[in-house]
């Protein structure tokens, strides 16, 4: 397994891989011919960028069986999915803040992100690991007040894309079997750890795979480009001053803090 991960430095942006706190800095494309050139970078002396910046970033919806269980949903018979737009996207380590619009509960949801490393359109299932480039941590956040707010119409784009909604990395992991990862989610402060979610991606109603394969059908999926592969239960709102901490072994560990001050 490889993390890679992008940074700024003095200024510039940078990439490279993660090992034991250091990142050794490459040149090239991430998602192509690239290099390590003679520069290494503590992890403390620089600020951490979102892993990639993807063209477009999918989120599922209603994709476990548990969940799916306990609201009554029927199993979806093509991937429910919505799309993130770029003023959502940011890194771990960044305070996620509430919307001057929003009044009510702000959640959390822990997430599996497949990250595509090569464009992707009409892909049966059989060929997908040969676009996908890794595995990341996502919080998809979620202004709840103003998704189902009318009978109508569900606000799905003005829930999810607040600027900072989109939160996802701090690494991509590369070389990693999804089929054995847990999900966790703990809401932390000075004095208290609660784990909110803990949960198998085995129990995906479309798995990693089986999704960005029929995405693909849908839309060309680009290097870069995320699919979040959707929350199980546990997902719920963030406390003011906490710390959000999604973790998924082999995968890496996404950081943020949640503050209601808009």
């Amino acid at each position: 397994m490889t993390s890679w991960i992008r940074v700024q430095h003095n200024h510039e942006v940078k990439f490279g891989t993660l090992a034991d706190g250091v990142v050794r800095v490459h040149t090239g494309d991430m998602f192509g011919e690239n290099s390590p050139i003679d520069e290494t970078l503590k992890l403390s002396e620089v600020t951490l960028l979102t892993p990639c910046v993807p063209e477009k970033m999918f989120g599922l919806w209603n994709n476990f069986h548990a969940t799916a269980q306990k609201t009554g949903l029927p199993s979806p018979e093509h991937p429910w999915y919505f799309v993130m737009t770029p003023n959502t996207y940011a890194p771990g380590n960044t305070e996620i803040s509430r919307p001057t619009s929003c009044e009510g509960k702000i959640l959390f949801e822990g997430e599996l992100g497949v990250v595509i490393g090569k464009t992707c359109k009409e892909v049966n299932i059989g060929d997908i690991e040969k676009h996908i480039f890794g595995y990341t941590c996502v919080n998809d956040v979620t202004a709840f007040e103003h998704l189902f707010s009318e009978e109508k119409f569900a606000h799905w784009t003005r829930a999810k894309c607040f600027d900072g909604f989109g939160i996802f990395g701090p690494v991509i992991t590369t070389d990693v079997d999804p089929s054995g990862l847990t999900v966790r989610t703990l809401l932390e402060n000075a004095d208290e750890v609660q784990e909110r979610q803990n949960y198998p991606v085995t129990d995906m109603i479309y798995s990693p795979l089986e999704a960005v394969s029929r995405i693909s059908f849908d839309m060309t999926l680009k290097p870069g480009d995320i699919i979040a592969c959707g929350t199980s239960v546990g997902a719920g709102a963030m406390k003011d001053g906490w710390t959000v901490r999604v973790s998924i072994e082999g995968v890496g560990e996404l950081v943020n803090t949640y503050s209601q001050r808009s």
